[in-house]
């Protein structure tokens, strides 16, 4: 199969809110997953000794597939840039470049390297070599064609709160679970009855191989391709969503079809323009926020039910 790769390049004062926005457009359109290249790298990171040299210019690549949704996607993506940069002062340059399937899977990983995402967590890339000090816990990934390597800070904050909030031999429901790496964590922590939810069936197979590859026995989770939790018929201690705001206000309509009474309910994917919005949502339905993190522009939120 082939796939367009689209390249913006851009230039704003808030450049990183401005990247986050123009990621969040790609994953509108249907993108498995985009590549940010910042100038600036964060220290607090820690990044492994080989890791490639600093990109020249703030950008975002995504990756659509050549199909009968290309054109439509890319006028899309022209209105939503220019949409951007009236409102942010944003200049920007789109390119465009056709790559294979089998091009794109392996070009990326020279930009995958072992990397500590929280206080006990190291994300290693299947082909890197790596070893733990001290408590570390290490996630085995190989991210395939799902979105999910761990680097984003979405999922680092979420991983975050798995750790501080999970107990052991607790059930997790993970919903858009991506490369399944959330639940690759709460396994690691001693959760059971894993099970996990992505509209994308190679994420689904893609999560499949990382479970079995972090130790977990396939009798103990369950993946399944579909709309974030339509037709689930149990309730877990810990539901996480790591996707887009406006789908987490989705996903909380039906939240108390699948939260423990007792549980919690960690999501991420939200830019800070867009956290009243899920809280407000969250207070609606019910829930206490009992905690808010914060990597650039983005947030990750726990919450636990108020009064029922």
């Amino acid at each position: 199969m082939q796939w367009l790769e689209i390249k913006v390049s851009f230039e704003a004062a808030d450049a990183g809110l401005a990247g986050d926005l123009i990621a969040a457009v790609f994953y509108d359109l249907g993108a498995r997953g985009v590549v940010v290249d910042d100038p600036v790298r964060d220290q607090s990171q820690d990044w492994g000794a080989d890791a490639l040299p600093l990109p020249e210019n703030n950008a975002v690549t995504g990756y659509l597939p050549v199909d009968e949704r290309l054109n439509q996607g890319c006028l899309e993506l022209n209105q939503q840039l220019t949409g951007l940069s009236a409102r942010l002062g944003m200049s920007y340059d789109v390119r465009y470049n056709p790559v294979d399937e089998e091009d794109w899977a392996e070009s990326w990983k020279a930009f995958f390297h072992p990397q500590k995402i929280s206080p006990r967590f190291v994300v290693k890339p299947t082909w890197h070599d790596y070893s733990p000090a001290g408590d570390e816990l290490i996630i085995e990934i190989d991210p395939g064609m799902a979105f999910g390597t761990g680097t984003h800070p979405t999922t680092a904050l979420c991983v975050q709160l798995i750790e501080d909030r999970l107990r052991p031999g607790q059930t997790v429901l993970d919903v858009g679970t991506g490369s399944g790496i959330l639940l690759a964590a709460a396994h690691k922590l001693g959760a059971s009855g894993l099970c996990g939810v992505d509209s994308d069936p190679t994420a689904v197979g893609v999560a499949r191989e990382n479970l079995v590859l972090n130790g977990v026995d396939p009798a103990g989770f369950e993946l399944r391709t579909g709309h974030l939790v339509r037709g689930l018929a149990r309730r877990y201690d810990l539901v996480v969503a790591n996707i887009l705001a406006d789908v987490i206000v989705d996903l909380l309509d039906d939240i108390g079809k699948v939260l423990e009474p007792s549980g919690c309910f960690i999501c991420s994917g939200i830019i800070e323009a867009y956290e009243g919005k899920v809280a407000g949502k969250m207070a609606a339905m019910g829930l206490d926020l009992i905690e808010t993190r914060r990597q650039g522009d983005w947030v990750a939120m726990a919450a636990t039910w108020g009064s029922r």
